[in-house]
């Protein structure tokens, strides 16, 4: 401890706030609503007749998600796991019960888009996925649950008993949606290997795990198709959007066209503003600019780990993680995706792709983070 004049300095307690995550989240939210422009404005005008459709509505439901994070990120994360005075249920409950409701109604009264059954229509607003509310749900319960007999889980039969109050909501995701119910039991099991002294039976759930997915992919018709279409990308018909994508990133070459500059966004990529637009990015911006915004979320995630080892609890530090998994795996699968690395599956890029149930739901999240940051106590001189 310093000392001035031979007394030493008082040290103050006082709470901590990442406001370094809450700038690196702005600054993604802002970026992104910039690449929206660039991707989109050319659809949006043909479309609509407004270039700024897609920007407008994305800044809209960003703009929201921003206060709300806010709001959110100075409460304190406990109060969701308190009993509320009249009903006597938590409030992590009672979400959790929300979200397995909203899978099932998507399930018989979605509305169906390409095939599938995975949104719910809310009149002028647009239209709303539940399944990116289950996986806040899916953190938050996975959380709380482990965080009521952690040592349990040094056993496979405590990791189980965890399985058994998480199964009800990803089977419901995975009816129709395989890739989102991949990222939730990513997270479920993720939180439960982290709170775990004993990590040799994750090898079997990982490999059970596996061959779950693989099953799911082979004897699913559209499913294989796809799987099909990764190996023979230049030649399948399903390859199409793929082998554009990879295009617009080779002739981004080292410092890109320049932004605004994409060709293949000219109705070449179908929806380039959606989960393929990592690939629009390389071609404008170029290598430079996809490393940069790589080592952002890198950045981003360290920032999130920092607050996990340093959370004022259990609760709090298997919240923050479960969040680091969720970005972390959406971010890798989208790049690998758009790059070929693995089969064709539609996850957005966190903070960058338009959809504004997905933003909307990243910054709940990241306002629950910031909301553990501000519990952290630190001392100040």
């Amino acid at each position: 401890m310093e000392r001035t004049a031979g007394k030493p300095k008082k040290e103050k307690l006082y709470r901590y706030y990442d406001y370094s995550l809450l700038f690196l989240i702005l600054f993604l939210v802002c970026f992104g609503l910039v690449m929206i422009y660039s991707t989109s404005s050319y659809n949006a005008q043909r479309l609509y007749g407004d270039a700024t459709y897609y920007l407008s509505r994305q800044a809209l439901l960003g703009g929201a998600g921003i206060l709300i994070m806010l709001f959110v990120s100075k409460i304190d994360y406990r109060i969701y796991i308190k009993k509320l005075p009249i009903i006597k249920l938590k409030p992590v409950t009672i979400l959790y019960l929300l979200c397995v409701f909203l899978q099932i109604y998507v399930i018989a009264f979605g509305e169906e888009i390409k095939g599938a059954k995975r949104w719910i229509e809310i009149g002028s607003l647009g239209s709303f996925q539940p399944s990116e509310l289950s996986k806040i749900a899916v953190i938050m319960f996975t959380a709380y649950i482990v965080n009521l007999a952690p040592r349990r889980l040094d056993k496979i039969w405590g990791f189980l008993r965890v399985a058994v109050f998480i199964a009800p909501l990803l089977g419901l995701v995975i009816v129709e949606n395989l890739s989102t119910g991949l990222i939730i039991g990513l997270i479920f099991v993720g939180i439960c290997f982290v709170a775990s002294k004993k990590k040799a039976y994750f090898i079997i759930s990982g490999l059970a795990m596996g061959a779950l997915v693989a099953v799911m992919i082979f004897f699913v018709d559209f499913r294989s198709e796809r799987f099909d279409a990764w190996l023979n990308v230049e030649t399948h018909e399903k390859g199409y959007q793929i082998l554009q994508g990879l295009y617009a990133i080779a002739s981004g070459g080292i410092f890109g066209k320049g932004l605004g500059e994409s060709m293949q966004k000219l109705g070449f990529i179908p929806e380039s503003h959606n989960d393929m637009i990592f690939s629009v990015i390389c071609e404008e911006l170029g290598l430079f600019g996809a490393i940069a915004l790589i080592l952002l979320f890198i950045l981003l995630l360290w920032r999130i780990f920092v607050i996990a080892i340093n959370a004022p609890d259990l609760y709090g530090g298997l919240i923050a993680t479960g969040v680091l998994i969720h970005i972390a795996s959406q971010v890798l699968i989208n790049i690998a995706v758009v790059t070929s690395t693995i089969p064709s599956t539609g996850i957005p890029l966190p903070f960058i792709s338009y959809g504004g149930s997905s933003l909307m739901v990243i910054l709940f999240e990241m306002g629950i983070v910031l909301s553990v940051s501000n519990q952290i106590k630190a001392y100040k001189a």
